[in-house]
């Protein structure tokens, strides 16, 4: 496991960063430029640097999006043993991966051509920037993959959905081994989105204090990046070369409400969840957390507490990454499982960031407060919602 995100690129730094409850959350100066933009709130992933592989002629086709994917790809390969390894390239290894769109720049270069009437912005490799599957496709370039390629862009489920399809290949014989994610790059239209739907944060002089997820003051949301990748691989064939393994993924369910693209249904939130519970065979009695998609929008936090209550009650401890670094978008899935694996081996939990007081409206749970929570959790369940209605939830087991 591998990642690229504003709260540091290890899990040492990641898990420092959440214990002592300080958020990466900043005021965005270049976008109080943009008329009517009424958010500058952001959260840049921490600084990475690039090896000497990463000449001109590899990353000609890649923007901050894929090489952010690439790159956590390469050092989650290294880790497990596979870096350069034949296996990459026999077929038996695919990519599930995703974000919510390509390089938004490129996309910006396609639009000025509309608007100028002339391509002089565009070359050869623009479009491979702004494709939705740019990171996937890059990546498979990068390291010679020649299985299956499962691009997953659904917004904010693009890093669940990819690491939830790359389980279901290895689960049913298709593939060995899986490279899986999301990524996302910081992009002020990126904020536009919610900024239309006044979901955004406005919160632009108390950084520190926004988003609060779940609390009665919260005022909304707050856009970050990032990238995650997973190597995900079949039990036995992790086992017989002798590869570290960090969890186990026993569940994952998805579905989608099939009402409204943008307001949020508890009961399909709720069956999604139950849906992965049957997979992992497993009743909700036996998950010890739940990593919450918590985004601090009234409708979000509101429905997704009443889907956890209808399933859960107040037994199982429930905690949202994003109050510490935004919402990553299509890498949010993914960095939010690796830092939840994260802290099932630290046996150390998250308190919600900025969580005051519990918004009256929000179902009655165990969230967790200032200081987070000791104890030890066979089960971690990571649950996110997208727009458009899709839900997942993704259940990973202690080993």
């Amino acid at each position: 496991m591998a990642g690229i995100s504003p709260l540091g690129n290890d899990l040492p730094s990641v898990l420092e960063r959440l214990r002592a409850e300080r958020n990466a959350v900043q005021r965005i100066a270049a976008w109080a430029e943009y008329e009517g933009l009424n958010t500058n709130l952001g959260a840049p992933a921490a600084d990475f640097e690039l090896p000497a592989n990463y000449t001109r002629k590899a990353t000609r086709s890649m923007g901050r999006v894929a090489l952010m994917a690439v790159r956590t790809a390469e050092m989650a390969l290294e880790q497990a043993g596979l870096l350069n390894d034949p296996l990459l390239k026999s077929g038996q290894v695919g990519i599930s991966y995703g974000s919510s769109s390509g390089t938004p720049d490129a996309i910006g270069d396609f639009g000025q051509m509309l608007m100028k009437k002339t391509t002089s912005g565009i070359n050869a490799n623009t479009y491979l920037k702004m494709m939705s599957h740019t990171a996937p496709v890059n990546m498979g370039v990068f390291f010679g993959v020649t299985g299956r390629v499962i691009p997953t862009s659904s917004a904010c489920t693009s890093g669940s959905q990819g690491i939830g399809y790359a389980y279901e290949a290895i689960k049913f014989g298709r593939q060995v081994a899986m490279i899986a994610g999301g990524a996302e790059e910081l992009s002020a239209t990126q904020a536009a989105v919610f900024d239309t739907l006044f979901a955004t944060s406005v919160r632009n002089d108390e950084p520190q204090l926004t988003p609060r997820p779940y609390d009665r003051q919260r005022d909304g949301l707050v856009i970050g990046e990032g990238a995650c990748t997973l190597i995900l691989e079949e039990r036995e064939h992790a086992l017989a070369r002798g590869a570290t393994v960090f969890a186990e993924i026993i569940g994952f369910g998805c579905n989608s409400d099939g009402t409204h693209v943008t307001q949020p249904n508890a009961e399909t939130m709720r069956a999604a969840m139950q849906l992965s519970l049957q997979d992992a065979g497993l009743q909700a009695a036996d998950i010890g957390y739940i990593n919450a998609h918590g985004t601090a929008t009234t409708h979000g936090d509101i429905a997704e507490s009443h889907a956890v209550g209808q399933l859960f009650g107040q037994r199982t401890p429930m905690s949202s990454l994003k109050g510490y670094m935004g919402h990553t978008l299509g890498a949010c899935g993914a960095l939010e499982a690796w830092m939840s694996i994260g802290m099932m081996h630290a046996n150390w939990y998250a308190p919600n960031m900025n969580l005051d007081e519990v918004d009256p409206a929000c179902a009655e749970l165990d969230y967790l407060r200032q200081g987070g929570r000791s104890m030890q959790c066979e089960f971690t369940m990571s649950n996110n919602f997208a727009f458009g209605g899709i839900n997942t939830s993704l259940i990973f087991k202690h080993v």
